[in-house]
């Protein structure tokens, strides 16, 4: 055995933080939690001098990074270069997000994912596809020009066998009955979003294995006290997650409380619906011909609607911790475990546990992030 030992920082589990105690790694895996007086023999000792080691965030919905747009390059250069970008901000693992794009797109990015899972870029885990099959009328930022519906073409593409996870957004409405259980019976993972599906059909979906939503609240049916929409279909329902884009911008404060006191913290996933400008120097870039500005950490469209953010996750931990008031382990939970088990990836990673993979972030006593480790390689960086 190849034993590191991290000491000195205050270790985020699942259910409580610890202090006083060093996490030993055994090469890319967690070997588990010892006095810092009792440490394996032949151990490297780190000493992280402080701050909190938690698990590395994962985020199911990227759309970019490093100046790179995912849809401007579905490539593994593309993917590498955003993963890249998003681990200076304790992001450990993600997929890549392809916002609504022709069918060659939507191919080329699927083979991308899979090119980077085969090499092994640190971070991917797969892909996700987000769109083209939603309902203009909820259409946000995407271009209606490039929706398509679903038909079984479609269904055979985003089936295609993948060695990752790959979650899928669609407009459940427009979907014909049977498509979302065709999907998640092929292992894919199905959200409903940018869609006009009230609560009846959201619950239709969900029957037919619906795993979630994409940012709950943005582009999708209301909570009404006659008409509960899919926002009450996604609050009431307890197995399904829910990401929330929690930056200031798409969700008032008060309504993401709202909605954790209802579903519960264990429905929740933080996603950043990252753009370009994260881990970039440009302050506008270009989706679908449109001039996208960012001002302020807010991606606005030429008439103000929103695109995307430049949401780091580590900001969005902070966040959920001071606007929502979770407390760290809480929100590290919401970071990590939750999309992990969403994933169904929970048995490998989004945990401080003996077994799981090394996937870890370090951050001072200022929240900011220090170092993170993949498979326990490590990295320092400085947020």
């Amino acid at each position: 055995m190849t034993l590191t030992a991290l000491i000195g920082a205050r270790i985020v589990l699942a259910d409580r933080v610890v202090e006083g105690e060093a996490l030993i790694l055994d090469g890319a895996r967690i070997h588990g939690l010892a006095a810092p007086g009792a440490l394996p023999e032949d151990c490297t000792v780190v000493d992280l001098g402080g701050g909190y080691l938690l698990p590395g965030f994962i985020d199911t919905q990227v759309n970019g990074g490093g100046d790179v747009l995912f849809n401007d390059m579905p490539c593994i250069e593309g993917i590498r270069a955003i993963a890249k970008a998003h681990r200076r901000y304790g992001t450990t693992g993600l997929l890549p997000t392809l916002i609504s794009d022709y069918p060659q797109v939507v191919e080329a990015a699927i083979a991308a994912g899979e090119a980077a899972l085969a090499e092994g870029v640190p971070g991917v885990l797969g892909v996700h596809i987000e769109g083209p099959h939603l309902n203009v009328a909820k259409k946000g930022i995407h271009d209606q020009n490039r929706f398509t519906r679903v038909d079984p073409e479609v269904i055979a593409r985003l089936s295609a066998p993948t060695a990752g996870r790959r979650v899928v957004t669609l407009a459940p409405e427009l979907a014909a009955e049977g498509t979302v259980r065709a999907l998640a019976e092929a292992g894919v993972l199905v959200c409903a979003g940018h869609s006009l599906a009230d609560y009846d059909q959201a619950r239709a979906a969900l029957a037919e294995g619906l795993a979630g939503f994409t940012h709950l609240f943005n582009a999708m049916t209301q909570f009404l006290s006659r008409d509960p929409g899919m926002v009450g279909a996604a609050l009431e329902d307890r197995a399904s997650h829910f990401g929330l884009i929690v930056d200031r911008f798409h969700v008032h404060p008060a309504a993401m409380r709202v909605a954790v006191s209802a579903r519960g913290d264990e429905g929740v996933m933080l996603v950043t619906d990252a753009m370009p400008p994260v881990g970039g120097t440009l302050g506008q870039f270009t989706l679908m011909d449109q001039d996208i500005k960012v001002a302020n950490g807010m991606c606005t469209g030429p008439d103000g609607t929103l695109a995307g953010s430049a949401l780091t996750m580590a900001q969005a931990l902070r966040n959920a911790m001071d606007m929502i008031g979770c407390d760290i382990v809480t929100a590290s939970r919401m970071a990590s475990g939750n999309p992990a088990r969403f994933l169904r990836l929970d048995h490998e990673t989004g945990a401080i546990a003996p077994g799981l993979r090394a996937d870890l972030v370090h951050l001072g006593d200022d929240r900011l992030v220090r170092s993170t480790w993949i498979g326990g390689a490590r990295e320092d960086h400085r947020e």
